[in-house]
C-alpha cells in the first residue's frame, strides 16, 4: 500500500480529516482550532494520502535553525508500514532546506512504540518537561528528543 502514497501539504479542507484521525488517535487530542491556528500562523504541515485519503499528518514550527514537530499521526489501519518513517524522511528534507539542522519534538514516556521509531530515526534523549501532558489522572511528563539533521 505504501507505493501508492502521495505526501503534501496540508490545506483547510483537509481540517475535518485530520482532527478525526487526531481523535482517534491520541486521548487528548487536538482540537480543529489548533490545528487551524497552526496553519494560520504559518507553521509547516502535511498530509499523506493512500488513494486520495489523508491517513497520516504532521504539524511542524520552525524557530530559527530548530524544526519542532508539535504533531504527527497515522491512521491505525495505516501503521505498521513505514508511513510514520516516510513522513519523517520528508519533514527532514523539507525542514533542512529552509535551513532547519536540528529537529526537537516530545513524547509521552508511555508511547512507547513512538520512542522506538524516534529512536530508530536517530532521535536522542536529551531531557524531561515535568507535567506536560494531560493524563487520565493528573499530568504526564514528556521525554524530549532532538535530532541533527546533516
Amino acid at each position: 500500500m505504501t507505493e501508492t502514497l502521495v505526501i503534501r501539504m496540508m490545506e483547510e479542507g483537509d481540517l475535518a480529516r485530520v482532527v478525526e484521525l487526531e481523535r482517534e488517535l491520541q486521548h487528548f487530542p487536538w482540537s480543529e482550532t489548533h490545528f487551524r491556528d497552526s496553519l494560520g500562523a504559518g507553521h509547516y504541515a502535511w498530509v499523506v494520502e493512500a488513494e486520495g485519503w489523508p491517513v497520516a499528518f504532521a504539524v511542524v514550527m520552525l524557530v530559527v535553525d530548530e524544526a519542532h514537530l508539535l504533531d504527527i499521526g497515522v491512521a491505525r489501519d495505516f501503521q505498521h508500514q513505514g508511513i510514520a518513517r516516510r513522513l519523517l524522511d520528508h519533514i527532514y528534507a523539507c525542514v533542512n532546506e529552509v535551513g532547519a539542522v536540528w529537529i526537537l519534538l516530545e513524547v509521552r514516556p508511555s508511547n512507547e512504540v513512538a520512542l522506538n521509531v524516534y529512536e530508530r530515526q536517530g532521535f536522542s534523549r536529551i531531557g524531561r518537561r515535568k507535567d506536560y501532558y494531560p493524563a487520565a489522572q493528573g499530568r504526564e511528563d514528556a521525554i524530549v528528543m532532538t535530532k541533527h539533521l546533516p
